[in-house]
């Protein structure tokens, strides 16, 4: 092979023969050409001007060719091949295995070009202690010893990133967890699969701290007091990785996810990090690349060391600074006009699994999609173009989060042109087909709903690293009975209909089923009916049998999917209802309340969702909000609603927002109102680090503000105006109500 070919493009043949084996009938046929077609792949950079781009064409001949700017957009070409022939990207990930077919037809002259929109696309396994580090070491690959997530567990979730046309992976790296290096054969299968190894942000230098520094470390990890032996350190990793294709975390925080030792003040900090870029940089020159800025590096401003960055710290222009969420989903920070034009671009860490205040959610994947369009779409179009890397926890059960994720990677302006809905809709249409897909949908988007408005690991109303006894014991949501029971009504109407469609699934496709949907739609329903029937039980209104039920209900849908429909035990030990043992997840504590249940609250004289505006315009983001149907504002836009007669002085007025965070460098988030013209006020809504409000917001997936106005009630008709006051506004509904 020559050697401007990378292994990817070899191992993307092998998927390809090995899909057409399994599951065309070893045939590949061009209209017009005959039964069999010749394939002719090659690298050619002036076919097509991008990095990693491919084109595939039906030539004259009968030819399908297939060529690529480079390695990595030859193999991405083939495994294109693959995805015509309705393979699956979780053909092995969710049991997808697509029916054979005879033969794949191509029409005469197709033409299929594609580039990525962002450079490197990638995923972070995270707090793999219950899931995949159990599942892969004591399952999977058992002649390991426990702990290992080894080569062949790797080799999986590379051929998954690969199909899903990802090339960025930052390893496990938990203190449960042997290190990415520590494990023969790891850097192979990373080769073979064209996978660019990195690191979270606590892991600099391709060296994941929070093991290795107790293997080969001396002293504390302290570059203050003790930095001969961290540089050497990171030294001896490079030595030994120098010539595989790595993007170097830089900077410095402490051994796992704690600020830095040693330096204690803000000044301190950026006196440090400073010393830290010179001497990385100069290990990078002598061992990678003597021009060091034709290193790939990442430096990523994540909790405190975004305040050590926002203070001033100098980062050298070629190094990418990677953005971060606040790890509920709502980006901290936007790219400004300087940052956007640094030669080292920008990137963005973004969570759909977490471990941390004020709770964890690491069971379901249940982050609204319209969420993670949102946000991403804003991401890319401020010019975040460089790096995503996603948090993906074990990988099960998020799958469809991280296909929309990659797809908005990979090819953002089709994903756009799309919608969400339509994208998600194509995802179970591809799965289940269009009949089953089209029944599925509103199951999944009524699933998404529920949880947006408060997650299934967030039901017990408590929180995670606060030892107050009001946080770590389960209690009452502070809802109505009847909002209880109405949630408790949408959630048996979308399991029922999960358990109806469940008995139309092929049985080739029962696994894939039980896995992508009825578990957990199924799950999130029982642990919703496990606390809301103790709510009641609490208060003397039911039975503690109920709630009992529903925990057992999710301990045997668990066995389910663990032991396995027909895949017989494949995916053993990878599913873990109750991750961290926290008191959510256990049997209800069989106590009573001593406060009342809340009494209804009074009903709004009107209410709208942002989308229903009478005046002005929105932009409407799809299956985003408490209904689905939040928008978004620009700076200077205004929208006005219209409600009737009151027969009150005054009414009051609440505002839901979804609770991003500004948009522009300002740091502000503000819009005004007004009543038939009379001005209520400014109200900001932004949040900083982890203040109490942006607990409550994040757990809610809500902002909410208040205000008070006087009216005439002689008026027939009003009208409540908004005004956006910044950039990033996003509405979700708006109540009027008698005061």
């Amino acid at each position: 092979m020559p050697e401007e070919y990378r292994p990817v493009l070899s191992t993307a043949i092998e998927i390809l023969g090995r899909d057409v084996r399994n599951y065309t009938g070893d045939t590949v046929a061009v209209v017009g050409s005959g039964s069999r077609a010749d394939i002719c792949v090659r690298i050619d950079p002036d076919a097509i001007g991008y990095p990693q781009g491919f084109r595939m064409e039906v030539m004259p001949d009968g030819t399908l060719s297939i060529k690529g700017h480079d390695s990595h957009g030859a193999a991405y070409g083939i495994i294109e091949l693959t995805r015509i022939m309705g393979v699956s990207p979780w053909e092995w990930w969710a049991d997808a295995s697509p029916r054979r077919r005879s033969t794949v037809e191509l029409p005469a002259g197709y033409v299929c070009e594609h580039h990525p929109s962002v450079e490197y696309r990638g995923i972070f396994i995270n707090d793999e202690d219950w899931g995949l580090m159990q599942w892969s070491s004591l399952n999977y690959e058992p002649w390991y010893m426990p702990g290992r997530i080894g080569p062949q567990t790797n080799a999986r979730i590379f051929e998954l990133m690969l199909r899903l046309r990802a090339n960025y992976y930052w390893p496990a790296m938990h203190e449960c967890t042997q290190p990415f290096f520590f494990t023969p054969g790891n850097r192979e299968m990373a080769e073979k699969y064209g996978i660019y190894i990195g690191g979270s942000h606590c892991e600099p230098m391709a060296s994941s701290t929070a093991v290795e520094w107790g293997r080969r470390g001396k002293g504390e990890y302290d570059y203050v007091n003790n930095s001969d032996n961290v540089y050497s350190f990171w030294e001896e990793r490079l030595k030994e990785v120098a010539g595989q294709e790595i993007l170097y975390t830089v900077g410095m925080r402490g051994v796992h996810d704690g600020a830095m030792n040693g330096a204690k003040t803000i000044d301190e900090q950026k006196a440090v990090l400073a010393r830290v870029f010179k001497d990385q940089r100069g290990l990078l020159a002598r061992h990678v690349n003597e021009d060091v800025t034709k290193v790939p590096q990442v430096f990523i401003p994540y909790k405190e060391v975004l305040n050590v960055y926002k203070a001033g710290l100098e980062v050298p222009d070629d190094i990418t600074l990677m953005w971060t969420d606040d790890n509920y989903g709502y980006i901290r920070h936007f790219p400004t006009d300087t940052e956007r034009a640094r030669k080292g671009g920008n990137g963005i860490y973004y969570h759909v699994s977490y471990w941390g205040r004020p709770h964890d959610y690491l069971w379901l994947g249940t982050i609204s999609p319209g969420l993670v369009y949102q946000q991403m779409k804003t991401a890319y179009d401020r010019g975040i173009r460089k790096m995503w890397v996603l948090n993906v926890g074990d990988i099960k059960p998020s799958e469809y989060q991280i296909e929309l994720f990659m797809d908005m990677a990979w090819d953002m302006d089709c994903v756009a042109a799309d919608g969400v809905k339509r994208h998600m809709a194509n995802f179970l249409s591809r799965e289940f087909g269009d009949e089953i897909g089209r029944d599925i949908f509103p199951v999944l988007d009524e699933h998404y709903r529920l949880a947006h408005i408060r997650r299934p690991e967030f039901m017990g109303n408590t929180r995670v690293e606060e030892w107050e006894q009001e946080y770590s014991t389960v209690k009452d949501m502070p809802w109505t009975e009847s909002y209880l029971n109405d949630r408790l009504d949408d959630y048996k109407k979308i399991s029922d209909r999960a358990q109806e469609i469940d008995a139309r699934i092929p049985d080739d496709r029962k696994d894939t089923y039980f896995q992508l949907v009825k578990y957990p739609v199924q799950g999130a329903a029982e642990m919703n009916k496990k606390h809301i029937y103790a709510q009641f039980a609490r208060h003397g209104k039911m039975d503690w049998h109920a709630s009992d039920c529903a925990y057992d209900s999710i301990v045997a849908l668990t066995r389910i999917y663990n032991t396995g429909i027909h895949n017989r035990g494949k995916w053993h030990r990878i599913m873990d209802f109750q991750p961290r043992r926290l008191p959510v997840y256990e049997p209800v504590d069989r106590s009573s309340a001593d406060a009342p249940m809340l009494a209804a609250s009074p009903s709004p004289v009107a209410s709208w969702n942002a989308v229903e505006c009478s005046e002005g315009s929105v932009s409407p983001w799809e299956m985003l909000g408490y209904e689905g149907k939040a928008a978004g504002l620009a700076k200077g836009e205004a929208v006005g609603y219209d409600f009737g007669r009151v027969d009150t002085d005054s009414v009051g007025i609440e505002v839901c927002m979804v609770p991003t965070h500004p948009v522009d460098d300002g740091g502000k988030l503000r819009f005004a109102l007004s009543v038939d013209g009379k001005e209520c006020g400014e109200f900001a809504y932004e949040t900083y680090d982890r203040s109490e409000e942006w607990k409550e917001n994040v757990l809610n997936n809500r902002a909410v503000r208040k205000a008070k106005v006087a009216v005439d009630k002689k008026k027939k008709k009003h009208r409540l105006h908004l005004k956006a006051l910044d950039d990033g506004v996003v509405l979700d509904r708006m109540s009027v109500y008698a005061d």
